[in-house]
């Protein structure tokens, strides 16, 4: 990590910070929701920084408190009746261009291979095709919200494709995490996910990603406006 750039740490934070931003924005400003962000952040840098992740030798893997929390918080919003409410009123339209985060997403992926923190099926000259999604979000947020010659069909569609495009990389990226469960990567594992600040990648850009997707599906699914 000592001979990573500063540019790398640069734009992964900054990345993080416009993620909390957008999300910020979408929920209309929520306090609750900043607090309860700014809460998990501190926990995460806590936690990382005092190397609890690099121990990868555990049964169940320590990289779970990463992943699992964010996902019972989703679960939570998703099937209770105040959770629900949160979500209809979240704005899809900034939820559509907070996708552009998974482009310097992809080029941190890039620069941490580049210095052997990850493999190199995590990058977009691997197995990882995500920031296609980050791509293609500006143009349906164009063609859906702006000129409006795209319906809540081309919408839903997108949403789908992204969301498989997500789960492909997280698969991929978990299982080659050392530890227990590995099965990819043994010459050069996915350790960087579980140094500070990278955590902030599976434990909070990663699910704010699936959160949004997710709320469109179902936002569109349930005929509600978008």
């Amino acid at each position: 990590m000592e001979n990573l750039p500063i540019y790398v740490y640069l734009v992964f934070g900054l990345t993080v910070l416009v993620t909390v931003f957008l999300f910020y924005k979408a929920t209309n400003y929520s306090k609750t929701f900043l607090i309860i962000i700014a809460g998990w952040i501190i926990v995460q840098t806590a936690i990382s920084l005092s190397g609890f992740y690099k121990i990868t030798n555990t049964v169940p893997p320590r990289v779970g408190l990463l992943l699992m929390p964010p996902l019972v918080m989703t679960i939570i919003l998703f099937s209770t009746k105040k959770g629900r409410i949160f979500i209809d009123g979240l704005n899809l339209k900034t939820l559509t261009l907070f996708h552009v985060i998974r482009i310097p997403v992809e080029l941190t992926l890039l620069w941490l291979f580049m210095h052997k923190l990850v493999p190199g099926l995590m990058t977009f000259e691997g197995r990882n095709f995500d920031i296609l999604s980050g791509i293609s979000a500006p143009v349906i947020y164009y063609f859906v919200f702006v000129k409006k010659t795209a319906g809540k069909f081309v919408l839903l569609m997108w949403n789908f494709i992204c969301l498989g495009l997500l789960f492909n990389i997280v698969v991929n990226a978990i299982l080659s995490v050392p530890g227990a469960f590995q099965q990819f990567a043994f010459e050069q594992p996915n350790f960087g996910i579980l140094l500070f600040p990278f955590v902030f990648l599976p434990s909070l850009l990663v699910p704010m990603v699936l959160f949004s997707h997710l709320t469109a599906i179902r936002r569109i699914l349930l005929g509600k406006d978008i």
